[in-house]
């Protein structure tokens, strides 16, 4: 996302983009941007004005929403970026106020999962001998924690993302470390924090959740509903999740390793990744999308709560036109 050239190690290995690709691009983020907006508003929105409150689940999924709307708002100003032919308009301080936002989201994305993963692990795996650890409070004071972290995480590009102008007069806002074994060290810590362990975690409470409900399916047990609709769901946005982020990471795998010179890559490999790698990371955005709209499909809980808000909301407008016309009627009288 930092240029739109790629050279081998070579010489004249080059890629020159088609001009009708900055302007596609430019709408696409922009559709995705005000979708994600509309839908992760609408999640929070309900979540916040059912008059029940929210669930230890809900709660984890509310911070997801959190999550996914902070990114969205970053995204006009990358959409302008590209538009620009990746000449950075709005200067340093927001290229890294946007940037340091985009890895928050990340970060604090994938750990909200982490979260929802393990609840649901001691929801059906220890429902009762592990009912203390599922409290409002502590899932509140674990979505808090996760925020800082994130935020801890993401100082290196607060450090090393800057806006940069090259003799050629075109600004870029890329990271520019002070040497290479900072840049190792930097993507290796992001990467494991930022996918092997937190994917680890995931992928070992999914396993033990399908297990548990597949035991519990063939001994003819039964499952609260509440939990099994809660369950499902949670699934469907891990699987969700994995399914839009895990090719970036390959493609981002990859390239750390030419970078390290671990792997040699021909010309056309490289220019083969350089189309691929923002395709695959607007893939990844895509997931922030993707959430609130799998909350409406499998979530039937939360379709329950959609309409008792627009229940509230509607009594509390009829019991306000009510007032309203006996106000006028005792005015006119």
């Amino acid at each position: 996302m930092d240029g739109n050239q790629t050279e081998t190690n070579a010489s004249s290995c080059l890629y020159q983009p088609t001009e009708w690709l900055y302007p596609a691009t430019y709408w696409y983020i922009l559709v995705i941007c005000v979708l994600g907006i509309v839908f992760n508003v609408f999640v929070l929105t309900v979540f916040c004005l059912h008059k029940k409150a929210c669930t230890v689940a809900e709660i984890y999924l509310s911070n997801l929403a959190a999550a996914d709307l902070l990114l969205m708002s970053c995204l006009p100003f990358w959409a302008e970026y590209v538009n620009k032919k990746y000449d950075w308009p709005f200067g340093g301080g927001l290229c890294k106020m946007v940037n340091v936002f985009i890895i928050m989201n990340a970060y604090s994305s994938v750990y909200s999962l982490v979260l929802i993963s393990i609840d649901r692990y001691l929801a059906l795996v220890f429902p009762l001998s592990h009912e203390r650890l599922r409290r409002p409070l502590l899932a509140k004071v674990g979505c808090l924690v996760v925020w800082v972290l994130s935020f801890l995480l993401s100082v290196p590009y607060l450090i090393y993302r800057d806006a940069i102008t090259y003799p050629s007069n075109i600004t870029k806002c890329t990271i520019n470390y002070p040497n290479d074994a900072t840049y190792l060290g930097c993507d290796i810590m992001q990467f494991m924090l930022i996918f092997i362990i937190p994917v680890f975690i995931i992928s070992i409470c999914t396993f033990k959740i399908i297990q548990t409900l597949r035991c519990r399916y063939r001994d003819g047990l039964n499952i609260q509903k509440k939990e099994e609709k809660a369950t499902f769901l949670v699934l469907a946005v891990l699987l969700a999740f994995l399914v839009c982020w895990i090719p970036f990471h390959i493609m981002k795998i990859i390239g750390t390793l030419k970078d390290v010179k671990v792997l040699t890559l021909t010309c056309n490999t490289l220019i083969f990744m350089h189309i691929w790698h923002p395709i695959l990371l607007y893939l990844a955005f895509f997931n922030s999308v993707l959430n609130p709209i799998l909350y409406v499909i499998v979530g039937k809980n939360f379709r329950k709560k959609v309409r008792e808000v627009f229940k509230q909301w509607s009594h509390r407008r009829r019991a306000t036109f009510s007032l309203t016309s006996t106000r006028t009627q005792m005015t006119k009288s």
